[in-house]
């Protein structure tokens, strides 16, 4: 069985890590059956994914998480669901926006992809 925490942990220190240095890199992690839904809107397939990341209107961006939890999506897939909250660092702001992002990661050929990934601001 995968240690699903242990994978939750390096996934996202890589998703984030690409995402904070170079968004358009994160091709390799999606398919075209692969869905974002971001602030609402429902976007599906690698490219569109990218494409609608790539082009968010900021020019640096910092994510700092605060919790990540972890869970196995079903006995016989071997998915994973990563549930992070964090803050971001955008550009030249002085204060960070609040943010919950979930996975759902499902194995392929020895490696995880993403097949759901929800993004939401957290606002108070």
């Amino acid at each position: 069985m995968t240690d699903f925490n242990a994978l939750a942990v390096q996934f996202t220190d890589f998703y984030y890590n690409t995402f904070d240095t170079d968004r358009s890199q994160l091709t390799a992690l999606y398919r075209d059956h692969s869905m974002l839904s971001f602030e609402g809107a429902q976007i599906q397939g690698t490219a569109a994914i990218v494409e609608k990341l790539a082009s968010l209107p900021f020019a640096r961006v910092k994510h700092r998480i605060s919790t990540r939890d972890a869970q196995p999506s079903s006995p016989s897939s071997g998915g994973v669901l990563v549930m992070v909250t964090g803050e971001l660092q955008i550009d030249d702001e002085t204060t960070t926006q609040r943010y919950s992002q979930v996975f759902h990661l499902v194995p392929e050929g020895g490696s995880y992809y993403v097949f759901n990934d929800v993004f939401r601001l957290n606002y108070m």
